[in-house]
C-alpha cells in the first residue's frame, strides 16, 4: 500500500472513531446529502414573499422557485423545517401531489422532466417557524421589541437551516445562481430591508406596505435575510479596486449618531479586505451594514451587526492583548465573510473551516493593516487559549453536521503558520487573492482549497492539512540537549508528517519523525518561532 493511500486509511479510522460516538439520523442524512431527489435539478433563482404576524409569530409567504434539470427526474425533495407546512405546490397552473418525512418534503411532478428543461414552480406556505432562544447560536425566526417597544424582526438560521422559515433546497452546494428577490408586507410603521438593493416599495392594504429586495449574485441559503424595524438610512461611496461600491447602513432610528461614528470603521475595513483578499465579491448587490436583534451574522451583502456600537466582541478583547478593543469585531468579522463564506462557499458544512478559519484571520490581517506585523501576530497567537482541541475541525460529511468550533481560532493559527512557511507575504497575500478570483461565487470542498494552497505556494501541505484539519493533535517539537548538541524530531503527528520550522534566532530546521541533530550549537534550549502553532516539548 502506497505511503499516502495508508496515511487516508488511518485519518479515516481516526476519524470514523471520532464521530462513531454520535449517532445520524435519517433526517440527518435527507439533509446532509445529496439523495436521489435532489441530485437531478439545480436552484436557479429564489422568489420569496412573505407577511408575518408580529402578535401571532406566524407567517403567510410563498416561494417561486426556478430551476434547470441536470437529469431526467419526477420527484423533488423540498425542505421546510416542522412546524411549517406546505400549503401548495403550483406547476405549470396545476396543483402537484406532497409527501411530507418530518422536514422534507417530496413533489411529485406526475411525469420525468427531461434534461435540460428550465422552468419553476409555485409553493405557497404557512406557519409558526421556529423561533430563536439565543440568535445567532440557537437560531429560527426573531420577534424582538427595540426599544421603544415597537416589533423588530429578523431571522438567523446559520447551521439550523433556511428550510426554517422558507421551502430550498437546504444545502449549501445548491445555491441560486442567479440571484434571489425577498418581498415582505409589512405595517406602515415599520421598514422592510434584505440582501442586494431595493427594487420597489409599494401599497399592500389598508396600513401596509410591501418592500422588495433583490440580489444579483448567487447566495448561500441561510443569507438570504428579513430585517424589519424602524429603520433610518444613510450611504456612502467606497473608491474600491473595481470602481464605487455602494455603502448603506440601517439602523434603528434611535441608534443614528451613535451608529454614524461607529459606522466609520467600514470603508477602512474594506480597503484592507480588498487589499488581502481582493475587490469585494458583490459591487452589483452593494455593501450593508443593518443592526440586528441578535450579534451578527455574514448575510451576503446584507450584513447584520448587534454589536452595541462599541469596539471588541461585545467590549471584550478576545485575544486579551488589548489589540482586539481598537476595532469593532462584528464590523470586521462578518463583513470578512463576504470573502470567505459569500464568495468562497463549502459544499457541505463538515467543511466549514473554509469560512470560518480564514475570515478568523482577516481579523489579524486587519489588525496588521491598522496597528503593524507585530500587533497582529499578538492578537492572532493571543486567541490560542481559546482553542478546545476536542475533536477535528472537519466534520463527518453527508449529514449536516459542523466540525469543531476550533475551525476558528485553531483555524486561523494554521493559517498564521501557513504565512510562516510561505515566508513571502506577498506570495501569501496573492495566495488569498487567487483563492477569491478563482472560486468567485463558487462552491468548493476542502480539497479544492488545499490543493490549490499547496500548488501555489510550492510546499506539499497534504500531511500539514491532514495534521491539524483532520486529528486534534497539534504536533510537538520534542528535542533533548546532549554534549553541547540539540537532537530534535516531530512526535503527536500523523504519519510522514513533515513541516519546516524557524527557530527564535531566525534559523531554520526541518524535523521529522527520526532524530536530527543540530550541529554547532551551544547547551541552550531550542525555542521555535513563536508564530508557528506547535508545541516545544525538552525532554531528558
Amino acid at each position: 500500500m502506497k505511503t499516502t493511500s495508508l496515511v487516508a486509511l488511518l485519518l479515516f479510522l481516526v476519524l470514523s472513531s471520532v464521530w462513531g460516538q454520535k449517532k445520524f439520523s435519517h433526517q440527518d442524512s435527507l439533509r446532509g446529502s445529496i439523495t436521489a431527489e435532489r441530485a437531478w435539478w439545480d436552484v436557479t433563482r429564489y422568489d420569496i414573499k412573505v407577511q408575518p404576524d408580529y402578535n401571532t409569530k406566524t407567517i403567510r409567504a410563498s416561494n417561486v422557485i426556478t430551476f434547470t434539470t441536470t437529469r431526467p427526474g419526477q420527484v423533488m425533495q423540498m425542505d421546510l423545517q416542522l412546524p411549517m407546512q406546505i400549503d401548495s405546490v403550483l406547476y405549470q397552473n396545476q396543483l402537484l401531489p406532497f409527501k411530507r418525512d418530518s422536514n422534507a418534503y417530496f413533489i411529485d411532478f406526475g411525469k420525468q422532466l427531461a434534461a435540460g428543461t428550465v422552468t419553476s414552480l409555485t409553493i405557497r406556505y404557512s406557519g409558526k417557524p421556529v423561533e430563536a432562544t439565543r440568535p445567532p447560536w440557537d437560531g429560527g425566526w426573531i420577534w424582538a421589541k427595540d426599544k421603544k417597544g415597537r416589533p423588530w424582526m429578523s431571522v438567523a438560521c446559520q447551521g439550523l437551516g433556511a428550510s426554517v422559515w422558507y421551502p430550498c433546497k437546504d444545502h449549501q452546494s445548491d445555491e441560486p445562481d442567479n440571484g434571489a428577490s425577498l418581498s415582505m408586507i409589512v405595517p406602515d410603521l415599520l421598514v422592510a430591508i434584505a440582501n442586494g438593493r431595493q427594487m420597489e416599495s409599494k401599497r399592500a392594504g389598508k396600513g401596509l406596505t410591501e418592500y422588495r429586495w433583490e440580489v444579483k449574485n448567487p447566495i448561500n441559503n441561510y443569507n438570504i435575510i428579513p430585517y424589519i424595524g424602524k429603520y433610518v438610512h444613510w450611504k456612502e461611496e467606497f473608491a474600491g479596486e473595481k470602481g464605487k461600491l455602494d455603502c448603506d447602513y440601517w439602523v434603528l432610528d434611535y441608534e443614528l449618531e451613535k451608529a454614524k461614528e461607529q459606522f466609520r470603521q467600514v470603508p477602512t475595513m474594506l480597503k484592507c479586505f480588498e487589499h488581502w483578499f481582493g475587490p469585494y465579491p458583490f459591487y452589483e448587490d452593494g455593501y450593508k451594514l443593518i443592526q440586528s436583534p441578535h450579534l451578527g451574522m455574514e448575510h451576503q451583502s446584507a450584513v447584520a451587526y448587534g454589536n452595541r456600537f462599541q469596539n471588541g466582541y461585545l467590549g471584550r478583547d478576545l485575544s486579551q492583548t488589548g489589540w482586539g478593543l481598537k476595532w469593532d469585531f462584528i464590523i470586521v468579522h462578518e463583513s470578512g465573510h463576504e470573502w470567505f463564506a459569500n464568495n468562497i462557499s463549502s459544499n457541505d458544512i463538515a467543511d466549514m473551516w473554509i469560512h470560518e478559519s480564514f475570515t478568523n484571520y482577516s481579523e489579524t490581517l486587519f489588525t496588521t493593516c491598522e496597528f503593524g506585523k507585530t500587533a497582529g501576530e499578538d492578537y492572532v497567537i493571543g486567541t490560542r487559549k481559546l482553542i478546545q482541541n476536542d475533536i477535528p475541525i472537519v466534520g463527518p460529511y453527508g449529514v449536516n453536521t459542523e466540525g469543531s468550533g476550533d475551525m476558528y481560532y485553531k483555524g486561523g493559527n494554521m493559517i498564521h503558520t501557513i504565512r510562516q512557511l510561505i515566508n513571502d507575504d506577498e506570495k501569501f497575500r496573492a495566495i488569498l487573492r487567487g483563492l477569491n478570483e478563482t472560486y468567485y461565487h463558487k462552491t468548493v470542498d476542502t480539497k479544492d482549497i488545499e490543493n490549490y494552497i499547496s500548488s501555489k505556494s510550492g510546499m506539499d501541505l497534504t500531511t500539514f492539512f491532514d495534521q491539524y484539519l483532520r486529528t486534534n493533535q497539534i504536533p510537538v517539537l520534542e528535542y533533548e540537549v546532549n554534549k553541547k548538541k540539540i537532537r530534535y524530531k516531530w512526535t503527536n503527528v500523523v504519519s510522514g508528517f513533515t513541516m519546516k520550522v524557524k527557530l527564535a534566532d531566525g534559523k531554520w530546521i526541518n524535523p521529522t519523525e527520526k532524530w536530527q541533530t543540530l550541529k554547532n550549537n551551544s547547551t541552550s534550549d531550542l525555542i521555535a518561532d513563536r508564530n508557528f502553532y506547535i508545541t516545544v516539548r525538552k525532554t531528558n
